[in-house]
């Protein structure tokens, strides 16, 4: 079941009580597999901390070339945010569910995204697909937003239905509405693919995406993570701010310290942090606390998951934090109106909660990422909006210290450009 919250229920100032930080495990250190992507995802875990260690010992950061200055303008003008919507999340595949939400045959997601409603199925068989979640009689919306289990997709209006690959198999009192042709009835198919427990859409039906393409040399550290092998334990969703305003939030580790001193900054150092990119992708690795005691050990001791808070962060808006751990916190930031995003916190568990222990770790876990997201970062995030407005005309300046806010703006710019070259 999805939950919803609204940015005017959080509590504020000296009312607000921060969460007590979670206690996290390393999973990194205990995966034994042998297979390809897994090893090389240890190997450059342990390269990555090796880099991370000398930012420690230096008190520096990964630093970009120069500054990067971004128009205001850019996230006010409604026109420019309909082309970003063209050019980017009509355009690329868009990473809407884990495989871990749809875990076995006969599971679906649907979602709304830009305004399209979207069903993503397993089928029997296990194969993924994605289609318009609308009913080819008189387009009512088959399925509500969440996930689930169904054999059949059956329309609530005249109960036409559908099997999960998205055929029409029924039609209630065909006698009387006269035949219809099966063939060119089916749902409408949007182009779907599964790679490294992610399940990406194209909202273009005619789209051909290329996925191995598209996620090039990050692939096999993906691989590496065993996404799909992971249980979905809970989903919640938070309104949040225009979707640059809301995203410029994750990407970068200078806040933590200010915006997070009781909370992520309990475990994260602030300003500290190795940067990589994949095309459009990137990953930022913020140091980790513990980082103090594994620069006294030897290498092949140092626990990566304890010494590095690696996020992978996918093109447009996927965030994977805590992949080298037990708990794993996904969020997808989806566009709505130039003004409104939603957020969905996906949670992810490498074994499923059991025993009420269990269940009330993982329910600990999820509600300080999402009280910490709802009242500190996007309270923030939505004060920044509100000031947009009188800011017009000015720019935003981007440090040498946030490269993953100049790489994503940058690839914005890109994308614009390369449509309106077309």
């Amino acid at each position: 079941m999805v939950q919803t919250s609204s940015p005017e229920i959080r509590e504020t100032g000296a009312d607000r009580r921060p969460p007590p930080a979670p206690e996290y495990s390393s999973w990194i250190s205990q995966d034994r597999s042998t297979d390809a992507a897994a090893v090389a995802m240890r190997q450059e875990a342990a390269e990555l901390v090796e880099r991370v260690l000398e930012h420690y010992r230096n008190n520096s950061t990964h630093e970009a070339d120069g500054q990067w200055t971004e128009p205001v303008a850019n996230y006010l003008d409604a026109d420019r945010w309909q082309r970003e919507m063209d050019a980017v999340h009509r355009t690329v595949p868009l990473p809407l569910a884990m495989s871990a939400e749809l875990p076995g045959p006969n599971t679906y997601k649907a979602l709304d995204v830009l305004g399209v409603p979207v069903l993503i199925t397993r089928d029997r068989q296990g194969t993924v697909h994605a289609m318009i979640n609308a009913c080819r009689h008189r387009g009512a919306k088959l399925i509500e937003p969440g996930c689930g289990v169904s054999k059949r997709l059956t329309c609530p209006y005249h109960s036409w239905s559908y099997d999960l690959a998205g055929e029409l198999r029924g039609v209630y009192a065909e006698k009387t509405f006269g035949d219809v042709p099966r063939t060119g009835r089916s749902l409408v198919r949007l182009p779907a693919g599964e790679r490294a427990g992610i399940v990406f859409v194209s909202l273009d039906p005619a789209a051909e995406p290329d996925l191995d393409a598209w996620l090039g040399d990050l692939q096999p550290l993906l691989e590496g993570l065993r996404l799909a092998d992971c249980h979905h334990y809970s989903t919640k969703e938070l309104t949040s701010p225009n979707w640059k305003v809301t995203l410029d939030g994750y990407l970068e580790t200078y806040h933590f310290a200010s915006l997070h001193p009781k909370t992520v900054f309990e475990t994260n150092l602030s300003n500290m942090m190795a940067h990589d990119t994949w095309g459009a992708h990137q990953r930022i690795a913020p140091a980790l606390r513990p980082i103090a005691q594994a620069a006294e050990l030897p290498a092949d001791r140092r626990d990566p998951g304890d010494c590095v808070g690696a996020i992978y962060w996918l093109y447009p808006g996927l965030a994977i934090a805590g992949g080298w751990r037990h708990k794993i916190a996904v969020s997808l930031v989806l566009p709505r109106t130039a003004t409104e995003s939603v957020t969905q916190q996906i949670i992810l568990l490498r074994d499923p909660a059991v025993t009420e222990e269990e269940r009330h770790a993982a329910d600990k876990f999820g509600e300080w990422f999402y009280e910490v997201v709802r009242d500190e970062d996007y309270a923030t995030t939505y004060g920044v909006q509100q000031g947009l407005a009188a800011l017009n005309g000015t720019d935003f300046v981007f440090g040498r210290n946030e490269p993953g806010l100049q790489h994503f703006h940058r690839t914005v710019h890109a994308h614009l450009d390369s449509r309106a070259a077309r």
